[in-house]
């Protein structure tokens, strides 16, 4: 069914909402009870791997006969060219955020109807920026369950664990199939975020393909400064025409409340297996696609708001009413809640990690298309 990618939240974020207050209230029990898995972690056989040369294991590749990837809202500035992007305008790679939220396993199975549709949902809105690039591959995988973030237990490791050794298939697979003289764009959020961090350190520092690395958009999940980025082979993007880097931001409106944020941030380790405990880290402002920017609402080429009335739903841009800026906290604050029609599913504490890149949707489109041309304009023959 043709459903819009936010109808998702309507399945996912009450139950996070419900019991995130909750947890602000009775935090470790509750945790154990809402959301992290009482079973044992079970180990799953070489036979279960997927295999990636096998279209069934991609939301959005080449070849399918539908992309959630290329959904586009009607009223955005098509393209170009159309109907076809163009060669030479990048590849994408993208991980999609957790759509697995249930206490019976540490990772969902990939065949998942319920996951499966609600990460095809989170593709059509996440992704879509990078509509124009000329191949989006976007892999399923056993995804960790949304317990793992909220527990120090080590079996929540092991869980993240499978869900990257699944992606660093996709991706092998990705490198092989996709043109190899195109840039490459890694794009995730959330758990997709924290998968590509690692992916990057093992796959991408120091070896050659760091040199087709385009950017790398990794929002919903801090990149520290001290211990991961050192490891990542890629700097921060500093400037908002800047090619081979990496940015990275987490939303709040104000007043916010981190408290729940930080602590699970502190209770992963950064790529250097040193806790990251409270070192700073990276914010890029979309809109500015400068580190630590700052930018008015007038700066906001278009946020993606749903039409959750209609059916299918649909959405539409609306430009120039939420502004950004990079604080001292490293997160990155829009000011004062929308009072548009963005829903009713804001995490507590102000927490916009749903709308990290449909917040600024039309502005992560003008940066990807910007750096490109900054990387074009590079190997041009003189």
């Amino acid at each position: 069914m043709a459903r819009k990618f936010l109808y998702v939240i309507a399945g996912i974020t009450v139950l996070v909402i419900a019991g995130l207050f909750l947890l602000r209230i009775f935090a470790d029990d509750l945790t154990e009870l809402a959301f992290v898995p009482s079973a044992e972690f079970a180990s799953p056989t070489a036979a279960s791997r997927p295999d990636y040369a096998q279209p069934k294991y991609w939301i959005s590749r080449p070849g399918l006969k539908t992309e959630p990837a290329r959904w586009y809202p009607e009223d955005a500035d098509p393209p170009e060219p159309e109907p076809q992007p163009a060669p030479q305008s990048g590849v994408v790679f993208f991980v999609h955020p957790t759509s697995y939220i249930s206490r019976d396993s540490w990772n969902g199975p990939i065949d998942d109807p319920t996951a499966r549709s609600r990460a095809e949902l989170f593709v059509r809105g996440m992704a879509s920026p990078f509509h124009a690039a000329s191949q989006i591959w976007v892999p399923r995988y056993r995804q960790a369950t949304i317990g793992a973030f909220l527990t120090n237990d080590v079996r929540a490791m092991m869980a993240l664990d499978l869900a990257y050794a699944d992606v660093l298939a996709a991706f092998d697979t990705f490198v092989k199939e996709a043109p190899a003289d195109e840039p490459i764009v890694l794009a995730g959020h959330s758990q997709g975020s924290f998968i590509l961090r690692r992916l990057i350190r093992d796959r991408i520092a120091g070896k050659p393909i760091a040199k087709r690395i385009l950017v790398a958009y990794l929002a919903g999940w801090p990149v520290s400064i001290e211990h991961d980025l050192p490891l990542m082979g890629l700097p921060a993007c500093e400037g908002a025409e800047d090619t081979g880097c990496i940015t990275s931001w987490l939303t709040f409106a104000d007043p916010s409340d981190t408290a729940m944020l930080r602590e699970a941030y502190a209770s992963k380790p950064g790529l250097d297996g040193e806790p990251v405990g409270s070192s700073p880290f990276l914010c890029v402002n979309p809109l500015t696609g400068t580190r630590d920017g700052v930018a008015p609402p007038a700066d906001n080429l278009g946020t993606l708001v749903p039409d959750l009335t209609s059916t299918p739903m649909q959405a539409k841009l609306v430009k120039g009413q939420i502004g950004a800026r990079c604080e001292d906290d490293n997160l990155l604050h829009i000011g004062d809640p929308p009072d548009f029609g963005l829903g009713p599913y804001v995490l507590p504490g102000n927490n916009y990690h749903l709308y990290d890149i449909t917040l600024f949707w039309a502005n992560l489109q003008a940066d990807y298309r910007r750096r490109l041309e900054a990387w074009q304009a590079t190997r041009s023959p003189r």
